[in-house]
């Protein structure tokens, strides 16, 4: 895509964050991918007045870093703050949350169909925390990529899991919480791999790392992964509640047709252009002011993201993903439209477009 078109104020409903955290992007054409030093993948990245906190996995132990900028995350201190034990080997994805003062720490342990997700907490970001209480969630199924929100009021959990007991398809669930650390009632299916941009890669089809993200109008939107996390078809796409709408119900959630940012054109969304640099880009973190959505930006403010990728030129394969840092703008008057299912076919609103 133009980066002048972001740009543009003569279309009123476009409002960008064109400002990389560490390099510029300029109307004279698509600055390279910004590759970090860190061969990881699953960033998540908070920030804390001037500190930018991030989280990650290191197989079975948890590091946290802490540094000025994002770019300088790979190369501060990793402290590790949980160990894994023989049962809880396999840490996948841990999330960092700000609530209440305190830090939380979700993730995903276990093997095979036992994988289930655990949180850890303290009151300092890199010391401190309590020891893994595995979460209580609804119906008790394989569960992983798991974080926490706050919208209108009301705690919220959202993560990817498996309806049964078998491994078919990831889909997005949500639950209320009544505590970080305690969900109530039921969960909620909120988004299934079916749409065929979705289903390139599968065995299973995948709809995972959820984040959740407020547009400047308020309402509610949470950016997932999807294809196999195996392959260079890994990309992501948009959920949008409607306006006035209940996250618990399915048909109030609507889906971007096609993927955001992805690396291949024929499965992006119609007037999305695919990825120059890098190959299956997902897995990003909003990098919010103290990981709380109330804090997303409004239109226009310059606005960072973190998300793994595998550079072009590069094998595809999980031991070759690097953090990436980018941006997104936040696109108006997008209509996302849906055939064969209760409520209306089409909602319009605010969508986004990333950069590398």
């Amino acid at each position: 895509m133009r980066l002048s078109r972001c740009l543009s104020t003569a279309v009123a409903f476009v409002a960008c964050g064109v400002l990389a955290v560490t390099t510029a992007l300029s109307s004279a054409g698509p600055a390279r991918a910004d590759q970090t030093g860190l061969r990881a993948a699953d960033p998540s990245v908070l920030r804390v007045g001037g500190t930018y906190v991030s989280v990650q996995s290191t197989g079975d132990d948890i590091v946290v870093r802490q540094a000025p900028s994002t770019a300088a995350l790979a190369s501060a201190p990793a402290r590790q703050v949980w160990t894994g034990t023989p049962d809880l080997g396999g840490v996948w994805a841990p999330e960092i949350v700000r609530d209440g003062g305190r830090y939380h720490i979700y993730f995903s342990a276990g093997g095979g169909p036992d994988r289930r997700m655990y949180v850890i907490s303290s009151t300092e970001p890199d010391s401190g925390y309590t020891a893994a209480t595995k979460l209580a969630l609804p119906d008790d199924k394989w569960a992983i990529d798991g974080t926490l929100f706050t919208f209108e009021g009301q705690r919220w959990f959202v993560w990817s899991g498996w309806a049964g007991d078998t491994d078919v398809e990831q889909n997005l669930y949500i639950a209320r919480m009544s505590s970080p650390t305690t969900p109530t009632g039921a969960r909620y299916v909120i988004s299934q791999p079916r749409e065929p941009w979705e289903r390139v890669v599968g065995n299973p089809y995948i709809n995972e790392g959820p984040q959740p993200i407020r547009d400047p109008d308020g309402q509610l939107h949470v950016v997932y992964s999807a294809n196999g996390s195996w392959s260079d078809q890994y990309c992501l796409a948009d959920l949008r509640l409607r306006a006035g709408g209940d996250p618990t119900h399915v048909w109030d959630w609507y889906k971007s047709n096609g993927c955001l940012f992805g690396s291949h054109r024929a499965t992006m969304m119609a007037g999305w252009d695919p990825t120059l640099h890098v190959d299956g880009p997902g897995h990003h973190s909003f990098v919010l002011l103290d990981g709380d959505i109330g804090t997303s930006p409004p239109a226009g403010p310059r606005f960072p993201l973190m998300f793994h990728a595998v550079p072009k030129g590069t094998p595809y394969a999980w031991e070759n993903r690097y953090w990436y840092t980018g941006t997104f703008c936040w696109w108006g008057g997008t209509t996302y439209r849906r055939a064969n299912v209760p409520g209306p076919h089409t909602d319009t609103g605010w969508s986004l477009k990333f950069f590398e």
